[in-house]
């Protein structure tokens, strides 16, 4: 007799159901950001975290189509409204450390991938999995894809190599976001960004209080990033580059700010809005996420990605005690690198660096540009070998 219901709870097509779930996650997520708990975890491990449970006890799908319309429209969406007030000055000013962490993080995911395959019996599957998670974890799963496409995984190898790293990616998330509470870490690796966050942490809620809701900011901040996503999108799929639209829709999104720094500095709510959709997507994450799937059918391909995220991340913090890097910046060059620009920019905002949200973005697009490239290198190095 089967512990579980075969067939979750609520239908996948129960769209207000659906909703009311993800839209309480985000919710959640805010609420224990307030409170003790979150000041010691973020609010964004719990979103993961109760998402996970809801889905992998069966009230809840793995899958529907409201996961997919977060993942293809809000996230994008939200991009826009988390840069309206990106100074790429300031970025060049205050973006090399983060810049030399993602260079760090990068030869990190790849050293972790040669030690992996040679400590792990991987099979004939092995090169082509050590190419497309490096690919996938410098850059993105648009790289993932484009990297075991280019080494010729079969469908059914792709499906498990896919399902495999699922799992260590929340896991990879679930580290990042955790990091800044480790207190001998912080001692090691000091910040004065998360000194100041924390320091501010006191008076959130008066601010949030004083932050005007306008009607006119907000509906404005929205049409300009609709139209932002919608003239990416349309240039994108004009050059056949429908795969990598959001990078148009980041490098736009950074031009009208840079452009037009007074409109866009001047609005309210902007960045508060994109937090909330970075929120939804988290809780979209956490439900879509089958713990048991990956190590039903590829259990060493899981191991064999926490030992590429526990080489990523020694080489991430010795490197940044060694060229003193700040902790956060640290945090955000690995996040770059291991789950991309979307999620840093989240893990940034909602930790309150805001400092580092652009940064972080930058650095997550140059991980896509060069991810591809370095995983199908890499897989016909050890290929040959």
């Amino acid at each position: 007799m089967a512990l579980l219901p075969s067939e979750p709870l609520l239908s996948a097509d129960n769209v207000f159901a659906m909703g009311a779930v993800i839209f309480s996650l985000a919710w959640l997520g805010f609420w224990i950001d307030r409170t003790w708990l979150g000041r010691k975890t973020s609010g964004v491990i719990w979103v993961l975290l109760v998402g996970m449970a809801l889905s992998n006890t069966r009230v809840l799908p793995f899958s529907s189509p409201s996961y997919d319309f977060v993942s293809a429209y809000l996230v994008p969406l939200s991009i826009p409204l988390l840069l309206f007030k990106a100074n790429l000055r300031r970025v060049l000013v205050d973006g090399g450390p983060v810049l030399l962490a993602f260079g760090l993080a990068a030869l990190g995911t790849t050293l972790g991938a040669v030690i992996g395959f040679f400590a792990l019996d991987l099979g004939e599957l092995g090169h082509k999995a050590a190419g497309a998670y490096t690919g996938g974890w410098i850059g993105g799963a648009v790289n993932l894809v484009g990297v075991s496409k280019a080494v010729e995984l079969t469908p059914d190898e792709f499906a498990i190599v896919i399902g495999a790293s699922s799992g260590v990616s929340i896991i990879m998330l679930m580290t990042l976001v955790a990091l800044p509470s480790i207190g001998p870490l912080r001692r090691i690796i000091p910040s004065p960004t998360i000194d100041e966050a924390k320091n501010a942490d006191s008076n959130i809620a008066a601010e949030e209080v004083q932050i005007p809701f306008r009607l006119t900011h907000v509906a404005g901040a929205l049409a300009a990033s609709f139209a932002i996503c919608a003239i990416s999108y349309t240039v994108a799929a004009h050059l056949g580059l429908d795969s990598y639209s959001i990078l148009f829709v980041t490098a736009l999104a950074i031009l009208a700010a840079n452009i037009l720094p007074k409109t866009f500095g001047a609005l309210d709510g902007d960045f508060q809005l994109g937090m909330f959709a970075m929120y939804l997507f988290f809780a979209a994450i956490g439900l879509g996420t089958n713990v048991l799937s990956f190590l039903e059918h590829a259990p060493v391909l899981f191991f064999y990605g926490l030992v590429i995220l526990a080489v990523h991340m020694t080489v991430v913090l010795v490197g940044a005690a060694v060229f003193k890097i700040d902790l956060a910046q640290a945090i955000v060059g690995s996040g770059a690198a291991l789950v991309g620009p979307a999620p840093t920019a989240a893990i940034a905002s909602t930790q309150g660096w805001f400092g580092l949200v652009t940064p972080g973005i930058m650095c997550g697009i140059l991980g896509y540009a060069i991810a591809t490239f370095v995983g199908v290198a890499l897989s016909g190095f050890l290929g040959g070998l």
